[in-house]
């Protein structure tokens, strides 16, 4: 595939507001997991629950999307002039020639919850609830063209966990096929009742914080998280710290409905795919960031497709013992992660993982190693078999060491 550099991007998660508080945390090692206290929840887990959203506040023209969602959503895109380099974006190639592509798994689904809680003796739901505007799927794609005043082209992509690396490889395709010139691409998840219920029904949820790869592994920790990128052609000459999408790999094996192929054949097909797309061999990659849940399923099955793929000799890690699991915004986090480590140097080693399940076969990474990082993989793996692989690269000369 052709490059895109990935021009501006931002993230806010559990870990803080804005890349510096992501990357400051994951230089020291800071994690962001704590006992769940959400809402009405009474449940042993642990989640990565961002601050104070509670007190965000939509401008007048956008209150009718007030929700969770799309108040993090606004949080995140008011981080690191992220609005600012958009609207620079859409003077240069015009509003309508830049796209909107996001994932999410549940989008507001926590308002369609409340509405549900404050039901009349009728069971009539408030005036107040607006599904369209809220819950409804679209809706955050809607929200935040709106908030970006841009008027191109515009989807949202929901299959669970890979919904927000596969964003990256939608933009590619239509920048390819010339419908449009750039792409705000990122994702968002936040935490309602229904996931956390719902993974503890399915007995997936750790009764303390999450510990991918770890020998004792038992779960996973569910977050939240607003993450976002603006994808364009790649120009002539890279600067500092250029980072670019060079490939993507996206497969679907319809094991099974909530576990992965017991050998990880979609994984290992995707990670393939990205791959190839770049013109690259496994030797390449200096480092993966695995899906890497927590859950002893999940993590066997990604180990044995890198295993198969890789070996045992590239560095790997999962950053959700940092974040938690953020859902359908995992992909776009965790991007934005590899993209900080591409250009700092920083090669972040997991959190909680106390004793590396040897019989896994993989080099993980428990501590942060500074070196100068070329080529980075990123999975991100779904229910229902739907596999998404990112490889992103510097371009520019390696940085110094901080």
């Amino acid at each position: 595939m052709r490059p895109l550099e990935i021009t501006h991007f931002t993230a806010t998660s559990a870990l803080g507001r804005g890349l510096q508080a992501t990357l400051e945390a994951l230089r020291t090692r800071r994690g962001a997991l704590m006992p769940c206290t959400f809402e009405t929840a009474t449940l042993e887990t642990y989640v990565g629950q961002v601050a104070d959203l509670e007190s965000v506040r939509l401008p007048a023209p956008l209150a009718r999307y007030d929700c969770r969602n799309h108040r993090l959503a606004l949080l995140a895109l008011e981080q690191d002039d992220f609005l600012a380099a958009v609207s620079r974006c859409a003077a240069r190639r015009g509003a309508g020639r830049i796209g909107v592509l996001l994932g999410t798994s549940t989008s507001g689904m926590l308002e369609t919850e409340l509405a549900y809680r404050a039901r009349g003796p009728d069971g009539a739901l408030p005036a107040r609830f607006d599904y369209a505007a809220t819950h409804n799927t679209f809706a955050l794609a809607e929200f935040v063209r709106r908030a970006l005043q841009l008027t191109g082209p515009a989807l949202v992509i929901s299959t669970a966990c890979s919904s927000s690396a596969k964003v990256f490889g939608a933009a590619a395709r239509m920048l390819a096929a010339g419908l449009i010139d750039a792409a705000v691409v990122g994702g968002v998840d936040t935490l309602c009742l229904t996931t956390l219920y719902g993974f503890q029904a399915l007995q997936l949820t750790a009764a303390g914080p999450c510990r991918p790869f770890d020998v004792a592994r038992n779960g996973i920790s569910i977050g939240e998280a607003g993450a976002f990128a603006l994808l364009e052609p790649l120009s002539g000459a890279c600067g500092p710290g250029t980072v670019a999408l060079t490939g993507v790999g996206e497969s679907s094996d319809a094991h099974h409905m909530s576990s992965p192929h017991p050998e990880g054949l979609g994984a290992r097909l995707a990670m393939r795919q990205a791959l190839e797309a770049a013109s690259l061999t496994p030797t390449q990659i200096d480092y993966i960031n695995l899906h890497g849940t927590g859950t002893p399923s999940n993590d066997s099955a990604e180990a044995r497709a890198v295993a198969a793929l890789f070996g045992d000799s590239v560095p790997v890690s999962s950053t959700k013992g940092a974040t938690g699991h953020t859902l359908g915004a995992a992909g776009a986090l965790e991007a934005v992660i590899c993209a900080l480590a591409l250009r700092h140097g920083l090669l972040p080693g997991g959190l909680n993982t106390t004793q590396v399940d040897a019989s896994l076969g993989l080099a993980y990474c428990t501590a942060n190693r500074a070196q100068p990082l070329r080529r980075v993989l990123s999975n991100s793996f779904g229910f229902g078999g739907s596999n998404c692989s990112l490889v992103l690269e510097r371009l520019a000369p390696e940085p110094a060491h901080e």
